[in-house]
């Protein structure tokens, strides 16, 4: 039975294939090989000749599946006779994909089992087609997912809204206890996210990116603009060429906190117009990006100030190292940023992007949310302390640092002031109410939320070193 698109049920990587079977093999090497699904479904989708609606369809489904699947593996148990992991990982990933057309998509139930089935080798037909059959007869009733039989409510919550208990129990936490807003949350974080785009200041405006894009202006960032759901963002010329960026507006906003918290340190600006940051003026001392990961944030910040030539971006990755250079920026170290290679008191302003669960962002990375363990966490924790302390060495008395979190856990969130610093109030920096506070240090710690701001769920501290 040939897929959507023609390919036939043993298509390959380097044939022709439909957007069923490129999710199959999707969920095979991110199953398998541990790939990155941001990463594997590009190159799948590059050797496919799918059409665009094609793509979209291949990509919903694959993200979709990853997305969801702790709760479709629970739909899928009461009809196997065996664990799931005793099954070939094509095997396994052709009920997946199954469970989730049946589960949450609108495709026709003779569809969604008949091209699964088509998925696998002859002698797998018959089983994954009995199966998908049983939980084809569960999506038709009204608990599909046996919900009345789990007594525990944060396990019920996680399975309704596909995520592992322990984060439904994180968020709970970070939210202050409020079942129903964490239900929000966690409804929220489930959902499709929109692309984000950041206009990059200097090379064109929003409203340029907007009409390029047909896109809208986002609403708390001056550079967002959100693309319409299904909205392709590499084929736009702008992105393209750097003129604009794929990047979360929650993202803009840390980076633009530490940006408008510069002339409260005490640098010398007489106002905060772009026009003003952006001009050749000399400056005191330099801007390091500690952690640069792939370089958003530091880009963004170069941009805003880009008569500057003095911002330092560190990775300790080469090969992220190198994605950081393609932004523009001129000066890219590799070295580990808890032992920079900087003299103490060098910096100005440190940003701090430091290394986390990315609980804050499972919306856009779906296989994160299952492969994440609450150990993650504890170990992630004393590098960030320890990061933290590197970054105040480098920095002067009266500068700055920017602790940036993508995760909600109070663990990581929450940075208790070090000895020497003070708290700057990063939600009034960016204009920002009461929604955005997070109660400690005072409603100073700016906290995003998917369900409050439309962002991903990022974390942001500014500090000011006040001794030595």
């Amino acid at each position: 039975m040939p897929d959507r698109a023609g390919g036939g049920p043993a298509t390959r990587r380097g044939t022709r294939q439909g957007p069923r079977a490129a999710a199959r093999d999707l969920l095979v090497a991110v199953d398998t090989t541990h790939a990155y699904a941001n990463l594997t479904l590009p190159r799948l989708l590059a050797d496919s000749g799918m059409s665009v609606r094609d793509r979209a369809f291949a990509t919903e489904l694959g993200y979709g599946s990853l997305r969801a699947l702790g709760s479709i593996d629970h739909l899928l148990a009461p009809h196997l006779s065996r664990s799931l992991e005793r099954l070939e990982p094509e095997v396994r990933a052709a009920l997946r994909l199954g469970a989730y057309q049946l589960w949450r998509t609108r495709v026709p139930r003779h569809a969604a089992v008949g091209q699964s089935v088509a998925l696998v080798h002859a002698r797998a037909r018959g089983f994954v087609n009995a199966v998908l059959r049983r939980v084809a007869d569960d999506c038709d009733g009204p608990d599909p997912l046996r919900l009345q039989d789990v007594t525990d409510p944060l396990e019920r919550l996680g399975l309704r809204y596909a995520h592992p208990r322990w984060i439904v129990e994180a968020y709970l936490e970070a939210l202050g206890g409020d079942l129903a807003e964490a239900e929000v949350a966690l409804a929220a974080d489930d959902s499709r996210p929109v692309v984000h785009l950041a206009a990059v200041p200097g090379r064109m405006t929003v409203g340029e990116l907007v009409v390029e894009s047909a896109g809208r202006a986002g609403r708390l960032s001056p550079y967002a603009v959100h693309l319409d759901e299904g909205g392709d963002p590499g084929r736009l010329r702008s992105v393209r060429t750097g003129a604009a960026r794929v990047q979360d507006e929650g993202s803009q906003l840390c980076a633009l906190a530490l940006h408008r918290a510069l002339p409260a340190a005490g640098v010398a600006r007489a106002q905060l117009d772009a026009d003003l940051l952006m001009s050749d003026e000399p400056a005191p001392g330099p801007l390091i990006d500690l952690t640069a990961g792939p370089g958003g944030k530091a880009a963004l910040r170069a941009a805003l100030a880009a008569g500057r030539r003095d911002l330092v971006a560190v990775e300790v990755r080469p090969h992220r190292a190198r994605l950081v250079a393609r932004t523009g920026l001129r000066a890219v170290v590799v070295a580990d940023g808890r032992r920079a290679p900087f003299r103490p008191g060098a910096a100005e302003a440190v940003l701090l992007d430091a290394p986390c669960t990315g609980v804050g962002a499972l919306r856009r990375r779906p296989e994160a949310r299952w492969r994440r363990q609450p150990a993650d966490a504890r170990d992630l924790v004393i590098a960030q302390r320890e990061l933290v302390a590197a970054a105040l060495e480098l920095i002067r008395p009266g500068g700055l640092l920017a602790y940036v979190v993508c995760s909600p856990l109070l663990a990581e969130a929450v940075l208790a002031p070090p000895p020497g610093t003070e708290v700057l109030d990063a939600p009034a920096l960016l204009g920002l109410g009461s929604d955005a506070r997070a109660p400690d240090t005072g409603g100073r710690r700016l906290q995003l939320w998917p369900h409050r701001h439309g962002t991903d769920a990022m974390s942001a501290v500014i500090l000011r070193k006040t001794g030595r």
